[in-house]
């Protein structure tokens, strides 16, 4: 069982509370004969401290891959600044759209609709691979099509969001377009999509005729091959939680290494009065046990911890006991029956991420904060 204190901070006490609801919701839909109505509320309350109106809808068909992108984001760290969620998306087919000037002239349209209206916009980056085989220099111009325009009656407006000189060379080209992203999210009934023009360096305005990047699907383009390729939309938001920490001056929103969040401290051989002692103790959250492996792509499970144990007078420095905490147990120690002992709890926590499939299958990795406990003390 997992008792929370009703002293020490307010701050630590919060993020206390999210590890330990985690713990005691994945524990108890964990339990054997744990009716279905039990069980639906406990999914109910962990998907919304994760921030999730509902779990998103559980399909028999594969996932699609998940983007290498995400992939190093998630062994690495989300690069904007305050930025706790990345999306990554890619765009629906569009053909050649004769309203924009330019013989090689590509629309890209992506839906992002699908993010909380609570999210506001860090960072967006459109990501480019490279073209193989092409020579000489290039510009690629990337536009906002802010009215894409009648055919006949109006000319498009567009706004240019980024300009970046182009190279042989291999590797991807990162275009910033958080400009337009912002303003899909404040007006999405108006996501003209982007527009992708490559320009021969130093001849004007003319168009390249083998662009150094990857705009379009070639006719011997396999599924998976056009998947790695395409054009990819990054889009990193800070959600209202992670916001409202942030200005309380609560939490880091950078995320731990992967490899951080799999080291494990040494264990203690000691006697068996001193396992009593408050303590960090071990436990694993399996996310199949609430059965949500089937959305959830990374990790699988992770080391949430617990603190447990008793806070005895004199409280040890180790212990990491408030003045509050030492006055308490003084008095406990004189009158047991005026106060109770100071309580174990959580005093430092840190993060994890998540890597899963929302409900229309685009990819998010997004970072909890407060989700595991890194040390415990008395409060």
């Amino acid at each position: 069982m997992i008792v929370l204190s009703t002293g020490g901070s307010w701050r630590i006490m919060r993020g206390a509370c999210a590890c330990a609801v985690v713990c005691a919701l994945v524990a108890l839909c964990a339990a054997s004969g744990l009716d279905e109505g039990t069980r639906a509320a406990a999914e109910r309350q962990l998907l919304a401290l994760l921030g999730l109106p509902h779990r998103p809808p559980h399909t028999h068909r594969p996932p699609p891959p998940v983007p290498r992108a995400m992939r190093l984001l998630y062994e690495g760290s989300i690069p904007a600044a305050a930025a706790n969620t990345a999306r990554s998306f890619y765009h629906t087919h569009t053909e050649l759209d004769h309203r924009f000037p330019g013989e090689h002239r590509f629309r890209l349209y992506f839906n992002i609709s699908g993010v909380p209206t609570d999210e506001v916009a860090r960072g967006a980056e459109l990501t480019f691979q490279r073209a193989v085989g092409t020579t000489g220099n290039q510009r690629l111009l990337l536009y906002d099509v802010v009215r894409p325009g009648r055919k006949g009656k109006s000319e498009p407006i567009l706004r240019l969001l980024d300009s970046i000189p182009l190279k042989p060379a291999e590797g991807t080209v990162n275009a910033d377009a958080l400009g337009a992203a912002r303003r899909w999210l404040k007006e999405p009934k108006h996501n003209h999509g982007l527009l992708v023009r490559v320009l021969e360096e130093g001849s004007g305005s003319t168009d390249a005729k083998f662009p150094h990047v990857r705009v379009r699907r070639r006719a011997t383009d396999g599924d998976e091959e056009w998947r790695a390729l395409q054009p990819l939309l990054m889009l990193y938001t800070e959600d209202e939680r992670a916001r409202a920490a942030r200005e309380r001056g609560e939490t880091k929103l950078t995320r731990n290494k992967r490899a951080a969040q799999r080291r494990g401290h040494r264990a203690h051989h000691r006697r068996k009065e001193a396992r009593e002692i408050c303590q960090r103790r071990p436990l694993f959250v399996d996310f199949a046990d609430v059965g949500w492996s089937d959305w959830i792509v990374a990790p699988h499970g992770y080391d949430a911890y617990y603190c447990q144990g008793d806070c005895p007078f004199p409280l040890a420095d180790h212990l990491n006991g408030t003045n509050h905490a030492i006055v308490q147990t003084l008095v406990n120690s004189v009158n047991p029956a005026a106060v109770p002992k100071a309580c174990c709890v959580p005093t430092q926590l840190s993060s994890i991420s998540m890597l899963y499939m929302d409900e229309v299958n685009n990819v998010v990795l997004k970072n909890y904060q407060d989700m595991m406990v890194v040390g415990c003390g008395c409060r």
